[in-house]
């Protein structure tokens, strides 16, 4: 969740931090950073999360009949 009350500590999602690649963010507190790290200046932003993409159904279990009419 998005805004859950308990979140990870982390530069990815600082208000302060900025990503550059993969494994490295710039903060405008500490400089280069790598994600995984936390301050005591962490500031959470939510709009700088990006909400895991949700699974597909299986339409598998179902048959032909169960889509008719």
């Amino acid at each position: 969740m998005l805004f859950r009350k308990k979140i990870e500590k982390s530069c990815l999602y600082c208000s302060y931090g900025t990503q550059l690649d993969e494994d490295t963010v710039l903060c405008t507190k500490r400089g280069l950073v790598q994600i995984g790290r936390k301050c005591r200046k962490f500031n959470y932003e939510p709009t700088k999360r990006v909400p895991p993409k949700p699974k597909a159904p299986d339409f598998g279990k179902y048959s032909e009949e169960d889509f008719s009419l």
